[in-house]
């Protein structure tokens, strides 16, 4: 009689626990469904935060056992990989000194928390094949949420979620714009690129889908942050991309189409005019106050910030310093808020110099890391520059929807650059 498998004569020493572990982080399956779970996560992003968080979760326990730890542990001597871990390090740390509530000072860990998923994301597309995959997700996924939006405006009965503004079926308007700049501006290259190969199609296509995304924002629904983006993102194009001629009919194109969008948008007219009335009458009607409660908002923020410079008040203390801060004046003075809208504030009042050096630097070694040629690094470097212009306005690195844009966006195109970078080398 043969004897039976080894498997089933009783429990497996630890040499045997390793190889499974090892044959297991080798799995095709595995990285096949830690990348789809990935391709879930941008797909779900733009009309839930549970579901993406679910995924997630899912995402992490499938990817756990396909790291090689000690390559992953060589990684992380890169700065890209190494600041998000530092940033997080700085906020736990920073709970010792903070004179805010405990409650808020674990709050305030979770939104820093999060980074320490874009060196796995990293790493782990470094080594996959399904990138693109990801990005074509999550752009088809706001392609129908802009046409969803269109019929959400004639009729508001086929909303999902109860939203404050017509025209945003879920979340917000702030999210949904920064998604639709996003989308359109990665959609520029491509539309560039098959433009100089002949393929009239392939342009036109592209150029709908900017276009279906630019006329959402005109027409339906815009958020001035996403509007300050744009001129930087144009930029950005024209430096990396385009010829001193063909810049100069961009910037021609520019101004005419935005002369007709003013001209045709009652809604875009009103949203740029309201700025001059909120800074008037914000003091005395805060329901119209959003210009004037950010310039008193960055007000106290650096007065706080002035008290503490060099380490900042704490994890969680933004709170305490606005309750410190507020005044009986009138309502605006008196509002307290635990978000100064500006990322860089919002990480000077709790951590201080060290904090904002440690943010700069991660923003500086993620643009580095993406500044090649190529769609993977034009998405990327879109992602980044994005993220920081829109964080003058509020604090979006640290916020879900915009966090976890940064999050895929760095993740995914700069891994896929590492990938190249590497495939070059060898």
């Amino acid at each position: 009689m043969t004897a039976e498998p080894a498997v089933l004569s009783g429990p497996a020493g630890p040499g045997e626990l390793r190889r499974r572990w090892l044959a297991l982080g080798h799995s095709a399956a595995l990285v096949r469904a830690a990348d789809v779970l990935v391709i879930l996560i941008a797909a779900s992003l733009p009309w839930s935060t549970t579901a993406p968080s679910i995924f997630v979760g899912l995402w992490l326990l499938a990817v756990t056992p396909t790291i090689d730890w000690r390559h992953y542990a060589r990684e992380l001597t890169r700065p890209a990989f190494a600041l998000p871990f530092a940033l997080l390090l700085l906020a736990l740390v920073g709970t010792l000194w903070s004179d805010g509530d405990w409650a808020d000072r674990l709050h305030a860990i979770k939104p820093v928390a999060k980074l320490v998923l874009i060196p796995p994301l990293l790493y782990h597309f470094s080594r996959s094949e399904r990138g693109f995959q990801v990005c074509l997700a999550f752009l088809a996924s706001c392609a129908l949420l802009a046409l969803y939006s269109w019929i959400v405006l004639l009729d508001p009965t086929w909303k999902i979620t109860a939203t404050a503004s017509s025209g945003v079926p879920v979340k917000n308007y702030i999210d949904q714009s920064q998604e639709f700049t996003l989308c359109a501006f990665a959609l520029a290259l491509p539309a560039l690129t098959f433009w100089r190969a002949g393929s009239m199609a392939a342009t036109a296509a592209c150029l709908a889908l900017i276009l279906l995304f630019a006329t959402n924002m005109v027409f339906v629904a815009s958020s001035r942050t996403a509007l300050l983006c744009i001129p930087v993102l144009l930029g950005l194009f024209a430096w990396k991309h385009l010829s001193r001629r063909a810049t100069l009919l961009l910037l021609a194109g520019t101004v005419a189409a935005s002369a007709l969008a003013w001209t045709t948008s009652p809604y875009l007219r009103q949203r740029i005019t309201d700025i001059a009335v909120e800074y008037r009458h914000g003091h005395e009607d805060i329901s119209r106050a959003s210009t004037a409660q950010r310039l008193t908002y960055w007000r106290k923020a650096l007065h706080a910030f002035t008290e503490a410079p060099l380490i900042g008040h704490g994890t969680g203390s933004i709170k305490r310093q606005f309750e410190r801060a507020a005044t009986s004046s009138n309502s605006l003075d008196a509002e307290i808020v635990n978000n100064p809208h500006n990322q860089t504030l919002n990480v000077a009042m709790q951590w201080g110099l060290l904090g904002v050096v440690l943010l700069y630097a991660m923003w500086i070694a993620h643009l580095r890391l993406l500044l090649g040629e190529g769609l993977t690094a034009w998405i990327g470097l879109v992602v980044i520059v994005q993220n920081i212009a829109s964080s003058l306005l509020n604090s979006h690195l640290f916020d879900f929807h915009e966090g976890w844009m940064y999050m895929l966006g760095v993740g995914v195109a700069g891994g896929m650059a590492l990938k190249a970078q590497a495939a070059s080398r060898s």
